[in-house]
Order: structure tokens, then C-alpha cells, then sequence
């Protein structure tokens, strides 16, 4: 009654102002999606719209700034959870390589033309930095919908990417403690150690009490959810007290939950509160931009974009080409690095809290963001074309013979949502006929014994649609569904559909009028388990004729089938009822 009560004294302007945000946000963003553009770009833009230089709805910056924060931390929260240390070892030492190299270049000559442009050192420290770094979520998007994540190319970057979101934790962690007006070498070495201790104490707590716990969290999707988001927050605060920034905090909390089965499913349950708060966060990052001097500020945005989107894939192409890959794998693997990140301007906004930068400052880098992703993404999609008209003057960055080798193929030809009564019955049947499959489920007690019995499994909820669209299906010969909820196996089927029409898609289901639902979504067989029973039994008895001897051989088999299932605690749903 009391919430309710002070409810009612919520000054209305401040949710209109919210409400014509957004709304003048969604506008926006139909407007580039019909461009396919990334929406980050249309968020930077409803921004300048709703700022003081034209319509100036936002007037409540306080609360807006708090919501730009709470988008940041669940941003770099998420970030955390796929920057496991054995992801990165996995990518090898080109990743490595390139991720460094990329950055140390690029900020070392980017530091330059700023100093040329007439910057400040430190001005021109923090540009070239954020000039160095590439967004990981819009190439991992981009490579996606191309359906070439299991690409060479796209293995190499997202491994340098990840070097580089690395790299960008140090800094984050850095920055703040370097510039502290009583910073000394005995001032920073303290902060560095304590630094270090507080991420070691996070990540033994993790290890010793999350990960045991994870089977427990993971039995209810909510908990899942609402714990995850408190350890991301509390985390974030802790390191906010002890003196670092709260960027780094939320990165090092996600970082610390990377190697629990559960972090898929986490990062799937906080994506669409992460994406409403840092519309939020580049909204405010549009409205702050300074249109004052805007003439002034368009050539050495322009020079710098320049140098974005020729010079970095340059970088690129020269260190894989010192590594023996082809000219078309460095092409399309240096284009991964054509634009500016979130990290970047995260970046930036770091140092105009800490007064390194002005407003003109963060204009100059927010307009090369807008103008190197707009390019980019182009050149990322129309990538092959691109090649073919550069591709005579590409063969400087190759050696006369390339090392590269043949890239073998790792992607699951079958798919099994559900390893329950059904799913293990196709599970034994894949294994009999030697097919590689993978088996998604989001019970972690059956999880822990396919795992423990050598079985490729992921943990994730099949009715998320967002996990669902990140699994790469390209190469899918066959997906079966054993889950016998028609809004779930509808969903599954039109998200593999959309981008694998040749997969053979079989699902559950239990009523005619379901069954037929799912044809319609180019489900190629809908098993109804009851229906099947009969008609296999009616098919048997073809089989069997008059012969008892036979029948008796069957009854032995099934005899040692129910004992199985027994043993696995497989029996039909209406029993458990009584």
C-alpha cells in the first residue's frame, strides 16, 4: 500500500519524457533497420534528436545518467561471461598476435595524427586508444546473419576481439588509479595489489561457492536471473568503494561467473534488460554531443574515420600475412576491425568523468563511431565483392606460399532439444549410427550425466529466442525437438527455418490440432507419441504374424528396455500424477 501510495507522487513529466524517448528511439531504429544499419547508430541519433540542440525532451539527466550506468554494467557484466582465459587459448596464437599488434599500432599511429590535429598528449592518448578497439557484439552480429561464425576468418576475429576486450579491462582497470591526483609509484602499486586481490577473492568465491551452487540456481530460470543480476551489481558496487571504476567491477563479475555451465543462459536472460538500459547509456551519448563546433569537428572526424576503416584492416592484413594466411582470409578478417566499439566510447565517457576530456572531445569520437560503423557494415556485408575488385592489389599481403591450412569443419550435423523419455531414445539411436550431435537441455542434473558420459551438450532454455538464434544452423542436417510445448518447437522451427531450409526438422506434440500447427511452420514429421504407439504396435503384429517365438524374443528385448528406462527414472507423465 505504501509503494503504491508513493507511486502516486511520481512526477508524471519525468515518464512522459521517458516515454517520448523511447518512442522517438523506435522511430528511429525502423528507420535504420530498414537501412540495415546497426541500431547502435540509430540510438547515437534519436539522441542528438531528443538533446538540446533540437527538440531538448531530456531533462531529467540524473536519472537518465543512472540508467546509462546500469546499461554499462550489465553490458561489460555480459561481456565478462564469454571472456573465459580457455576461450582464449583455444583461438591460438594468431588471435594473440593480432589482437596486440592490432591495438599497438593502431593507437601508436592514431596517436600521432592526433598529435597532428593539434591535440593534447593526453587527449591524443585516450583517442588513439578508442580509435584501437572493435566492436565484438555488431561483428559478431554481422558475422551471424552472414552464417560464417564457423568461418576461418570469423574464428580468428572473434579470438582478437577478445584480446582486445581484454585489453580494455586493463585499461579500465588503469585509468581511474593512474589518474588519481596523489598517484605515485607506491600509490599505484598498492591500488594494482589490492586490485588484484579483490579479483582473486571474487573469482575463489566463484569457484568454490557459485559453481557447486550452479545446479541449484539453474533449477529455476527466475533465481537464475535474479541472482546473477545481484552478483553483477554487488560486484560492480564493491569495486566502485574500493576506489576502481564500476566498469571494471561488472566486467571482472562476469569474467568470475565464465566457466559455469549457466552463463549462456544468463547472458540469455539479461539481454533484453541489457539492451533497454544502454539504449539508454548511447541516447545520452547523442545528447551530449556538442553541435556548437560542428564545422570544426567534421575534418579530423573524417581523417580519423579514414584511418579507421583503410588503416586497421591494413594492420590486419600485414600480420596475417607475416603469418602465412591468404590474402582473402586477411581481407575478410581485417574488415572485422573497420569501425570503432562500445568499449570505445565507454572509453571516452570514462575520461570526461574523470575531466581528461571535453565535450568536443567525445563528439569528435561518438561522429567517427557513427561514420566507421555505417561504412563498415556495409563493407562486412558486401565483403566478397569487395574482395573481387581489390583482389589484384591484395596479393602484397600474402607470401608467395601461405601456410594456411584447411579449416575442418565443427559443427554438429544434428541437433536434440531434450534429452528427456523421448530425446533419449534418438540420442541412443545417434550414437548407434555414429552421427555427431548435440544435445540442449536446461536441467543441470541431467546436464552433470551427459556430460559425465561424454556427451556434447550446452545448457540453455530451447523457448529463448535469443539462444535459439545464436546457435549457427548453416550446416544443420537434421533437428529434433522432443519438448511438447507447441510455442517453443513453433519458435524453434521458424528460427531455423529463416536461415536452413534444407534441415530435416522433427518435433513432439500432443494434440492433432498441434501437430498440424507445426506442419505449417515447414516441420518436416511431428511425432505424437500416443498416436505412434498404436501404429507401431498395428505394424508389429504385420511383422510378428502367428509366431509366438518371436514374440517372445521381442518381449525379452522390451523386458531390458523398461529395466533402462526404470533405471533412468523414464516413465510416462500420467503415472507421476498418482
Amino acid at each position: 500500500m505504501d509503494f503504491l501510495i508513493a507511486s502516486s507522487f511520481i512526477e508524471p513529466s519525468l515518464f512522459l519524457e521517458l516515454a517520448l524517448v523511447i518512442a522517438i528511439g523506435a522511430v528511429v531504429a525502423i528507420v535504420m533497420r530498414m537501412l540495415k544499419q546497426p541500431l547502435i547508430v540509430s540510438h547515437i541519433i534519436t539522441g542528438l534528436i531528443v538533446g538540446p540542440f533540437f527538440l531538448n525532451f531530456i531533462h531529467s539527466t540524473e536519472i537518465f545518467k543512472l540508467f546509462s550506468e546500469i546499461g554499462i554494467a550489465i553490458l561489460l557484466f555480459t561481456v565478462g561471461l564469454n571472456l573465459s582465459p580457455s576461450l582464449i587459448r583455444q583461438f591460438g596464437k594468431i588471435s594473440l598476435v593480432t589482437g596486440i599488434g592490432q591495438v599497438v599500432f593502431t593507437a601508436g599511429i592514431g596517436y600521432f595524427i592526433c598529435r597532428a590535429l593539434g591535440y593534447a598528449p593526453l587527449v591524443s592518448g585516450y583517442v588513439s586508444v578508442a580509435l584501437a578497439f572493435s566492436s565484438t557484439i555488431i561483428i559478431l552480429k554481422l558475422l551471424s546473419d552472414k552464417n560464417e561464425l564457423e568461418s576461418l576468418h570469423a574464428k580468428i576475429a572473434t579470438g582478437f576481439l577478445l584480446v582486445q576486450d581484454f585489453i580494455a579491462l586493463i585499461l579500465m582497470f588503469a585509468i581511474p588509479v593512474l589518474s588519481a591526483p596523489d598517484a605515485s609509484w607506491l600509490t599505484v602499486g598498492e591500488m594494482f595489489l589490492r586490485g588484484g586481490l579483490l579479483t582473486f577473492v571474487v573469482w575463489l568465491f566463484a569457484q568454490k561457492v557459485l559453481r557447486p551452487l550452479n545446479n541449484f540456481l539453474a533449477t529455476s530460470q527466475e533465481l537464475l536471473f535474479l541472482f546473477s543480476l545481484a552478483w553483477g551489481f554487488i560486484i560492480a558496487a564493491i569495486f566502485k568503494v574500493a576506489g576502481f571504476s564500476l566498469e571494471t567491477g561488472a566486467l571482472i563479475a562476469g569474467v568470475s561467473l565464465a566457466a559455469l555451465p549457466a552463463r549462456y543462459e544468463i547472458s540469455g536472460r539479461l539481454a533484453p534488460l541489457r539492451d533497454f538500459f544502454i539504449v539508454i547509456f548511447f541516447i545520452m551519448l547523442g545528447a551530449q554531443m556538442a553541435l556548437g563546433g560542428f564545422i570544426d569537428i567534421i575534418p579530423k572526424a573524417l581523417l580519423l574515420s579514414a584511418f579507421v576503416l583503410i588503416g586497421n584492416p591494413i594492420i590486419v592484413m600485414i600480420i596475417m600475412g607475416i603469418f602465412g594466411y591468404r590474402k582473402k582470409t586477411a581481407f575478410k578478417t581485417g574488415l572485422a576491425v573497420a569501425q570503432i566499439s562500445e568499449f570505445s566510447l565507454i572509453l571516452i565517457t570514462l575520461g570526461l568523468n574523470l575531466s581528461h576530456l571535453n565535450i568536443d572531445v567525445i563528439t569528435t569520437v561518438t561522429l567517427v563511431g557513427l561514420i566507421t560503423i555505417f561504412i563498415s557494415t556495409y563493407m562486412i556485408l558486401h565483403a566478397d565483392n569487395l574482395y573481387m575488385l581489390l583482389e589484384d592489389w591484395l596479393g602484397i599481403f600474402e607470401r608467395k606460399k601461405p601456410t594456411e591450412k584447411r579449416q575442418k569443419d565443427e559443427l554438429f550435423p544434428v541437433l536434440l532439444f531434450g534429452c528427456n523419455r523421448i530425446g533419449y531414445d534418438f540420442m541412443q539411436t545417434f550414437k548407434k549410427n555414429r552421427r555427431r550431435f548435440l544435445v540442449i537441455d536446461y536441467n543441470p542434473e541431467t546436464i552433470e550425466d551427459l556430460e559425465m558420459n561424454g556427451v556434447h551438450v550446452e545448457f540453455g532454455d530451447a523457448g529463448d529466442i535469443g539462444f535459439v538464434e545464436a546457435i549457427d544452423v548453416s550446416k544443420l542436417e537434421l533437428a529434433v525437438s522432443t519438448i511438447p510445448i507447441l510455442e517453443i518447437n513453433r519458435m524453434i522451427a521458424e528460427t531455423i527455418r529463416k536461415k536452413n531450409k534444407k534441415a530435416i526438422l522433427m518435433m513432439v506434440a500432443h494434440s492433432i490440432k498441434d501437430a498440424l500447427d507445426l506442419y505449417e511452420c515447414e516441420v518436416d514429421y511431428v511425432i505424437l507419441p500416443h498416436f505412434l504407439g498404436g501404429q507401431y504396435a498395428a505394424d508389429m503384429l504385420i511383422k510378428m504374424g502367428g509366431s509366438r517365438r518371436k514374440f517372445a524374443t521381442l518381449r525379452n528385448k522390451h523386458l531390458d528396455y523398461l529395466a533402462s528406462k526404470a533405471t533412468l527414472g523414464h516413465d510416462h507423465p500420467d503415472t507421476k500424477k498418482n
